[in-house]
């Protein structure tokens, strides 16, 4: 049956995505639902849920709230949440009921602030999609919504206090809770540099102050159609860059030169171990990923995976000596058949596991 997993999980959903860069903006967040949605992205998609929990609630959208959409419902409920939370905006966050019933939420954004006085996006996630493209149209709705136009000098200058902007750099991307210190010990070679980690560590002020950024960081595709966003808009200049693999895990890939090597990730951290096993004189490194693609990220010949199946196909035919993946991949390989070298890099979006716990 296509599609059909035996060895794997799901992924997280694009409403995950969503909930995930907005955890640490300050804001209210509700997912349009009726309990099951939330509770999937609180129990095991946000893993900053269990430390420091935030204002993110679920509609407890009730059969006949759903079949007749009763948004006033909805909007009175956030009414009645703003005035016990400081809050400075609300997020409305789609899930499969919206998208079934038709819901409007451009309405609903206008009803939200008439209602509670705030300023609101909404992201208009289904559930069919995974959860890279709901962070990327979160990153895009915050920065349309909030970021304030600057003039060119008024930026700091680079020996002042250069900000730096990193994009796309959420636990599902990263699998590590502890983002902002690695990503400062990763740049550590300039004293003048701030990071503004967007969606770790970073409040709704950061992103009016997006147009303040010299250059922004892009350590996964979700981030990468802000970027191109901010760039048009503010002529902040941007690379792709992933920082987070570790120093045991470089040195084995440093020992994979001469190899063919299948390595499979989100596209940014996938590239990046394959540009590490390339400097140590390696060839023909393929990438795959079960998410974006951004052809900035991408070369001929790498792989898009959407189905369990056809990674293991890939495992059995002999093509690679060695695969680098998330361990909960490893036993799809051998149970395909693949008798190489099977190297773990962990990515929370697939297994859960996080690399800092």
């Amino acid at each position: 049956m296509k599609g059909m997993l035996k060895y794997l999980s799901p992924f997280a959903p694009d409403q995950s995505g969503a909930v995930s860069v907005l955890y640490d903006m300050g804001g209210i967040t509700v997912t349009c639902d009726a309990g099951g949605c939330t509770g999937n992205i609180c129990g095991f998609d946000e893993p900053r849920w269990t430390d420091s929990p935030r204002a993110v609630f679920s509609a407890g959208l009730r059969d006949m709230d759903a079949i007749l959409g009763r948004d006033d419902k909805l909007v009175e409920k956030l009414g009645a949440v703003s005035k016990k939370i400081d809050a400075p905006f609300a997020a409305i966050v789609g899930t499969p009921v919206p998208a079934v019933i038709g819901t409007d939420f451009h309405a609903l954004v206008r009803m939200t602030e008439k209602r509670c006085g705030l300023p609101a996006i909404s992201v208009e996630c289904t559930g069919t999609h995974l959860y890279d493209k709901g962070a990327s149209d979160t990153y895009k709705a915050l920065f349309k919504k909030f970021a304030e136009d600057v003039n060119e000098e008024d930026k700091p200058a680079a020996s002042e206090d250069t900000l730096i902007g990193v994009l796309g750099m959420i636990p599902l991307e990263i699998s590590r809770k502890d983002g902002v210190p690695a990503v400062k010990a990763a740049y550590e070679d300039s004293v003048h540099r701030r990071f503004l980690c967007y969606g770790m560590g970073s409040g709704i002020e950061d992103i009016r102050k997006a147009g303040m950024v010299s250059e922004n960081i892009v350590v996964s595709p979700s981030g990468l159609a802000a970027a191109k966003y901010l760039k048009k808009r503010f002529g902040t200049t941007y690379r792709i860059d992933y920082p987070f693999i570790d120093k045991e895990l470089e040195e084995k890939l440093r020992t994979l030169a001469g190899k063919k090597v299948l390595v499979i990730h989100q596209q940014a951290a996938a590239d990046k171990a394959r540009d590490i096993i390339e400097e140590a004189g390696g060839a023909g490194v393929v990438c795959g990923s079960w998410f974006m693609q951004p052809k900035e990220m991408t070369r001929q010949g790498d792989i898009a995976l959407t189905t369990e199946k056809q990674f293991m196909d890939i495992a059995a035919s002999g093509d690679f000596d060695v695969i680098i993946a998330d361990e909960l991949m490893r036993r799809a390989a051998k149970s395909a058949g693949f008798s190489g070298e099977f190297v773990e890099f962990n990515h929370f979006a697939v297994s859960g596991d996080l690399d800092d716990e």
